[in-house]
């Protein structure tokens, strides 16, 4: 291995360890919780070598909502595939999504809540962004219903989850009736 490869594989470990950290120190005590100033104590490395890496905290809430979109359209494509059916793929769907934004909040807020310096909806949106997406309308274009256009209905549905998910984990919603929500979400909007 040359010095140089030797030299990219360690930086590359070094951004890992700072967004596991940040991920950490966030899930535990919340995104203002995490300064670069707090990392690099936790990581012990310099504060200079964390700017090396990242901007400051909105690149790495940004690297942060990244990882988490890649982990969230897993988490819907490996629910959907053993799913049979276009009803328990959409349901399964639901479940996925919103289970992953209840074990992952500070995850989920980087993705959709914090500014990360990430568009959305652009052409210039990055790829894991546009695949989460992707993960949806997949699962999703065969239950929009004629004249419905499938993207549309994907945004639709993907807005309602987030409500969801974002009403209950603020106690505004009773998380007991949270499996009838996902039933009456998926026999009212898909058109099965």
């Amino acid at each position: 291995m040359s010095v140089q490869e030797r030299k990219e594989r360690e930086r590359a470990v070094r951004e890992r360890l700072i967004l596991a950290t940040a991920r950490e120190l966030a899930e535990q005590q919340g995104w203002d919780a995490v300064t670069t100033r707090r990392l690099a104590e936790r990581i012990e490395y310099s504060q200079p070598v964390l700017y090396s890496h990242f901007r400051g905290k909105r690149e790495i809430i940004g690297a942060v909502a990244l990882e988490g979109a890649t982990e969230m359209a897993a988490a819907v494509r490996a629910a959907t595939s053993a799913a049979d059916g276009p009803r328990e793929r959409v349901a399964a769907l639901a479940r996925a999504y919103l289970d992953y934004a209840a074990d992952n909040p500070a995850v989920y807020d980087a993705i959709f809540q914090l500014d990360g310096g990430l568009a959305f909806a652009h052409e210039d949106t990055p790829e894991p962004l546009k695949d989460a997406f992707a993960a949806l309308l997949e699962n999703l274009q065969e239950v929009a219903g004629d004249g419905v256009h499938p993207g549309v209905f994907t945004e639709v549905f993907w807005a309602t989850l987030h409500g969801l998910a974002t009403l209950t984990r603020s106690g505004r919603l009773p998380s007991e009736y949270a499996e009838q929500r996902v039933e009456l979400l998926v026999d009212r909007l898909a058109a099965l």
